[in-house]
């Protein structure tokens, strides 16, 4: 089974303004709600390419109540923990440039994070996915993403991290299965200027030296790379295509490798398909449906280096 794990959903409410004036009454051209967080936008890519998945975290109020019957109607299990404050809305200005103003979210309490944490301990078994992604809510810290890491080690499943460099350091002596950062946030995990792709494999190999076993790098137009626990190097191109939202895209690339790796533990493949996902993400309203992905899929070449 896949769990996706996301401390801290939202709501992005989408506004289109053609001509936005700071201070003065602006009127949208168009507006739209998209459920958001890191792990909920995997568990929609995995729904979409067939995956069985339990989308989990924490959730409260009316905005929360939005989000699970967004799960319900995609088909997507789901298992949130109760939250008394509201699962906070982002806003999302989309005009001649684009303004995010992301809400701080709800306090998830002490006692409410041991209930995930009592939930997971349950179903949890060798070979589960977990995928964890995104930053702490309030109320946690990166001790509540170790505690995550050591249980999937202990359960010996495949522990998936997405997040900021300090949250990604703590975890890394757990050995996460696989984890994304892009160039820039590489660079700043080392506190160094990432010039040529020596440079960047050279520091994508200090990661595993401190406990990831895969790395995947994106590069944005340029592409990615991925450096394998069995020491292989892949990269994989971007295909053709108008950016027309890029929130979720490093999310969905990395659902997309997941779902592929664990159907056939072939990373070349997994990576073909991970660049596929981010890339029809990337060109779609909200998390990219399965015709698109498999379109772009036939224009991703693979190489190994």
């Amino acid at each position: 089974m896949i769990y996706t794990i996301t401390f801290n959903p939202a709501i992005d409410l989408v506004i289109q303004v053609e001509d936005f004036h700071l201070g003065n009454l602006n009127r949208s051209k168009a507006d739209y709600y998209v459920v958001g967080g890191k792990g909920i936008n995997a568990s929609l890519v995995f729904n979409r390419l067939g995956l069985e998945n339990i989308a989990t975290g924490f959730v409260g109020g009316f905005s929360g109540q939005y989000i699970i019957d967004k799960m319900n109607e995609e088909g997507i299990a789901n298992h949130f923990i109760a939250l008394d404050q509201i699962t906070r809305i982002n806003v999302k200005l989309k005009g001649e440039q684009e303004t995010e103003i992301n809400a701080k979210g709800p306090e998830v309490s002490e006692a409410k994070f041991k209930d995930l944490m009592t939930y997971l301990e349950g179903p949890l078994q060798e070979k589960d996915v977990v995928f964890l992604a995104g930053n702490a809510a309030p109320g946690l810290d990166a001790q509540s993403y170790i505690a995550i890491a050591k249980l999937c080690q202990k359960k010996a499943c495949y522990f998936v991290l997405d997040s900021n460099k300090d949250l990604l350091k703590a975890c890394l002596p757990y050995g996460p299965f696989i984890i994304k950062p892009n160039r820039e946030e590489l660079s700043e995990l080392f506190e160094v200027e990432i010039q040529s792709q020596e440079d960047l494999l050279h520091y994508a190999k200090e990661l595993q030296k401190l406990g990831a076993k895969n790395v995947l790098v994106s590069m944005g137009g340029e592409g990615s790379i991925l450096l394998t626990q069995t020491g292989q190097v892949y990269s994989a191109n971007v295909p053709e295509g108008k950016v027309l939202n890029s929130v979720g895209a490093g999310d969905s690339m990395l659902a997309g490798f997941i779902s592929q790796y664990t159907r056939t533990h072939d990373f070349s493949e997994a990576l073909q398909m991970g660049a596929a996902c981010g890339s029809a993400t990337a060109f779609s309203v909200g998390i990219a449906k399965k015709e698109l992905i498999d379109h772009l899929k036939t224009a991703i070449k693979v190489r190994k280096i």
